[in-house]
């Protein structure tokens, strides 16, 4: 149920807008109002970790923990694990980069701020896949496992690279990890993926809190927050604004299905935290 439908007296102010402003010649006012509005819920604030309300989010999440383990998948060149180990200089911090010449920088920057980097993808096999990038920027931060990110999206020249994936799952295993505080996952439409390969380490609820991006590029994965929604039964959705977290509630395609850059925070609920 559309839940301001419910409420009777949004109803009304709802049909007299539509009765005064869904009109031809007002059309383009009203898309400029919509695209304020997304803003205003987070939504395109793609410019600066403080607007997207990445800076936020790890203040207030891990300001308080002593040393936190966290996971950066989809790492790029290091800057969320810098900001994290500025955060909280005792955290143990494992990143995951894929791409062979980003990777190069990602390992500077894990030596100059004292995380492991990892030159891997991760996704729900133990396997190699096709990375690709724009064939005149390739180490660009759009480098993805779906070829029409870059062709389609953005419509650039693509170039692939064969990459190393892993789960997640047998990997912390590896490592030895018995829970995390933090999963942050930007891989460009390749999310669930990672997700599903990290599905035990999810029903056993070791997993705090997981900060993924929802974008355009899930219209090329075919990938809905639904998706996210129900793999994650046991969290609550939030979505990043630059002064903290906003709960998202019960599920809307209205307000949830918005495929453009956002930073969603699922939290483990506290009935369930290990």
């Amino acid at each position: 149920m559309n839940h301001e439908k419910a409420c009777p007296v949004l109803d009304k102010i709802f049909r007299l807008y539509s009765f005064l402003f869904a009109r031809r010649a007002l059309y383009r006012f009203n898309r400029l109002l919509y695209n304020l509005s997304v803003r205003g819920m987070g939504i395109l604030n793609y410019h600066n970790d403080r607007d997207s309300g990445e800076r936020r989010f790890l203040r207030d999440f891990l300001a308080e923990r002593k040393a936190p383990v966290v996971l950066d998948v989809g790492a790029n060149v290091g800057d969320y694990a810098a900001n994290v180990m500025t955060v909280v200089p005792t955290a143990t911090l494992f990143a995951f980069e894929p791409h062979p010449k980003t990777f190069q920088k990602l390992k500077l920057a894990s030596e100059r701020y004292g995380f492991k980097a990892f030159n891997l993808g991760c996704g729900d096999e133990d396997t190699k896949l096709n990375l690709y990038d724009y064939a005149d920027n390739d180490g660009s931060v759009h480098a993805s496992m779906y070829r029409d990110v870059i062709e389609t999206v953005h419509g650039g020249r693509s170039v692939s690279h064969r990459v190393d994936v892993v789960k997640l799952d047998k990997f912390v295993e590896c490592l030895g990890l018995k829970q995390i505080d933090l999963l942050k996952i930007d891989t460009e439409g390749n999310e669930m993926a990672v997700l599903k390969g990290f599905k035990n380490f999810i029903n056993m609820r070791k997993i705090k809190a997981i900060h993924f991006e929802f974008n355009e590029m899930n219209v090329v994965s075919r990938v809905f927050l639904k998706d996210f929604y129900e793999l994650l039964p046991d969290y609550e959705f939030y979505r990043a604004l630059r002064d903290g977290l906003v709960p998202l509630k019960t599920y809307s395609p209205l307000t949830w299905e918005i495929f453009a850059f956002q930073n969603i925070v699922a939290v483990l609920r506290a009935s369930n935290e290990t």
